[in-house]
């Protein structure tokens, strides 16, 4: 069911709503001590954690990009550095990303970014009827189709999630 038009959204669903996009908004409360977000969200909302993508902001070549991978993976530097033409990745410092997102660690969503950062989606999310990813806050998440998530970010798709 799509939420449209929500009054006091986060930029994420303000994103998707103002696209036309369908999507369903899961909200949980979100557990201060956890560790890893992305599990948490899959653990409570019974979802499989190949369906929930993290949202990870690295700098390659000086330029920070955004990499989604699954929650049960961890992401490839050098796949994702190959994928955007670069040649090194590191993970960005997390008040870069912060900034450059609006976003808070924990809630950094790949939608309504404060700054439209190159973003590289993994492969793995193309075949799923639908994925995950934080809807701009700890404990939302915002599922929608994957081709809706390439589109909207204007992402690439690439192998770039480690087991």
């Amino acid at each position: 069911m799509a939420k449209r038009g929500q009054r006091g959204g986060t930029p994420a669903t303000v994103a998707a709503s103002g696209a036309g996009v369908a999507f369903t908004l899961h909200a949980y409360e979100h557990d201060p001590a956890v560790a890893s977000y992305g599990e948490e969200a899959a653990r409570v909302l019974g979802v499989d954690p190949g369906r929930v993508f993290k949202t990870l902001v690295a700098d390659v070549d000086g330029g920070l990009t955004v990499a989604l991978v699954p929650v049960s993976a961890s992401l490839g530097l050098k796949a994702l550095a190959a994928a955007v033409g670069g040649k090194r990745a590191a993970m960005a410092d997390p008040a870069a990303a912060e900034r450059a997102t609006g976003y808070v660690r924990g809630g950094i969503s790949p939608l309504g970014q404060r700054r439209r950062l190159r973003t590289v989606v993994d492969r793995s999310a193309v075949d799923l009827p639908s994925v995950f990813v934080s809807a701009g806050r700890r404990g939302l998440e915002i599922e929608l189709a994957p081709a809706d998530l390439i589109r909207l970010t204007g992402a690439v798709t690439a192998p770039i999630a480690r087991e």
